[in-house]
C-alpha cells in the first residue's frame, strides 16, 4: 500500500508541476495597448498580447503614442529588440496611462510587459 501512495504523490506532483508550467507560459495582457506614430492617423492595436519576451511596434516609422487601456504596465524602447542604451532608456508606462515622445526625439520601436 505505501509503494502506491509512494507512486500516487509523485504523479500528482509531476501533474502540479506541469500545469503551473503551462499556465505561466501562456499568460496575456488583459485589454489593448494602441500606437500611433507622429502625425499619422494609423493605429495599430495589441491585444491579449503574451506577457513573455520583446515585441517590435508594427509601425514603419516608430510610435509616438501610446495608450495603454490594459491591465499590464509596459516599458517602451528605442531600440527594435527592447535594448536600453545611454540615449535611449526604456519608459514606463503605468496600465490605464497614455504617453507621448518629445518632439524631435526617436520614437518607440518596441516594448516590453512588466509582470
Amino acid at each position: 500500500m505505501s509503494h502506491l501512495r509512494h507512486i500516487g504523490v509523485i504523479t500528482g506532483a509531476a501533474l502540479l508541476l506541469l500545469t503551473a508550467t503551462a499556465c505561466s507560459a501562456g499568460k496575456t495582457t488583459l485589454g489593448t495597448l494602441s500606437f500611433r506614430a507622429h502625425d499619422s492617423p494609423i493605429e495599430v492595436t495589441y491585444t491579449n498580447t503574451p506577457v513573455q519576451g520583446c515585441h517590435k511596434i508594427g509601425l514603419l516609422r516608430g510610435a509616438a503614442h501610446v495608450e495603454n487601456n490594459s491591465h499590464t504596465d509596459v516599458i517602451l524602447y528605442r531600440t527594435p529588440m527592447c535594448q536600453k542604451t545611454e540615449e535611449a532608456a526604456g519608459i514606463y508606462v503605468p496600465q490605464s496611462t497614455s504617453n507621448v515622445t518629445a518632439p524631435h526625439t526617436l520614437p518607440w520601436r518596441s516594448f516590453t510587459v512588466v509582470h
